[in-house]
């Protein structure tokens, strides 16, 4: 096993993905939590399978799942 400090975002592939979320609401405004959480949820429906992994599918997380067999 590798040893991760705790609180690195930088490497959880959860805060990558949550980023490239964010990117498309930078310039965006809304009147309601309803119109907000509607945006977002659009955004996700146009994530792929390949979308996601080139986004979050770092090689050395890639490689510590091949080595633990989870791949």
């Amino acid at each position: 096993m590798l040893f991760q400090p705790p609180h690195t975002p930088q490497v959880n592939p959860i805060e990558r993905f949550w980023q490239e979320i964010k990117m498309s609401l930078s310039w965006e405004s809304f009147h309601s939590l309803d119109e907000l959480r509607e945006f977002v949820w659009q955004r996700l429906e146009t994530f792929n399978t390949s979308i996601v992994a080139s986004i979050t599918g770092w090689g050395f997380i890639l490689d510590a799942l091949f080595v633990s067999g989870f791949s």
